[in-house]
């Protein structure tokens, strides 16, 4: 009874958090500079990892690249540096963890306390609406996804709680990306991102500090809808989303 009576006494704040939220939509938010800030990015021989090392060196940053792919590394510091950008580069396979340290001896727990020494910082999780919304048939990859978003909101809490303002976070969520590492995939939520459209949409929220980047918008609303409809009609929705795509991830079809 007494939660009730609290709730009920933080809804003058509720009214004024919302009209808040409302104004800023017409406020364009000012774009933070990165030029001389060290920026890691994993992936970097490659797709939205690449695409996100070129549009960081455009803005001056110094640029430390990682990648297992030595060759896709070197090709993309090669442009990097062509745009201006200082680049280091180092051959990690950033699922093995003795490799990640002894080759910076470096993880987001070795990252994070000197950040939080700092208060200076900005950790980004590449995640994925299949994060938020599980999709059949892709358990694994649904599974490593709703642990980058938990990891997400789990350490912008904790920042929150220690009182550590200038260590930001961000959560890149998008649908299906062109990246081909799934076949021809489809869904009535909207066409297949490119990268340059999702690499595009992940700097201007990490210019302008945005906690999570859900790619299309609808995705956001898409959350909170499974969190309040009914079960029946959530399946019946998910049907007409209609989620296809022709590779069967983790699976090994029996033959016929």
């Amino acid at each position: 009874m007494k939660f009730l009576l609290d709730l009920l006494l933080l809804l003058p704040l509720l009214i004024v958090c919302c009209l808040e939220s409302f104004v800023k939509l017409f406020i364009p938010k000012r774009r933070k500079s990165v030029a001389g800030e060290i920026v890691l990015i994993t992936g970097a021989g490659h797709g939205i990892g690449r695409l996100t090392a070129y549009e960081f060196a455009k803005l001056k940053s110094k640029l430390v690249l990682w990648d297992i792919n030595k060759h896709g590394l070197e090709e993309t510091a090669a442009k990097c540096k062509g745009l201006g950008a200082k680049v280091y580069t180092f051959v990690v396979d950033c699922s093995n963890r003795e490799d990640i340290y002894s080759s910076a001896k470096k993880t987001t727990k070795a990252f994070l306390p000197a950040m939080m020494k700092n208060n200076h910082g900005h950790v980004v999780t590449v995640a994925s609406a299949a994060g938020h919304i599980s999709v059949p048939f892709l358990l694994a990859y649904c599974s490593s996804k709703f642990s980058a978003v938990g990891f997400h909101k789990a350490l912008t809490d904790e920042l929150a709680a220690l009182q550590i303002t200038g260590v930001k976070t961000t959560c890149l969520c998008p649908n299906f990306v062109n990246t081909g590492f799934i076949k021809n995939p489809s869904t009535s939520l909207g066409p297949t991102l490119e990268p340059e459209e999702v690499v595009n949409r992940l700097m201007n929220g990490i210019l302008t500090e945005q906690k999570m980047i859900f790619i299309p918008s609808s995705i956001a609303f898409l959350t909170i809808l499974e969190r309040i409809l009914p079960e029946r009609f959530l399946a019946v929705l998910k049907r007409k989303i209609n989620i296809k795509f022709d590779a069967v991830i983790g699976y090994k079809m029996k033959a016929q």
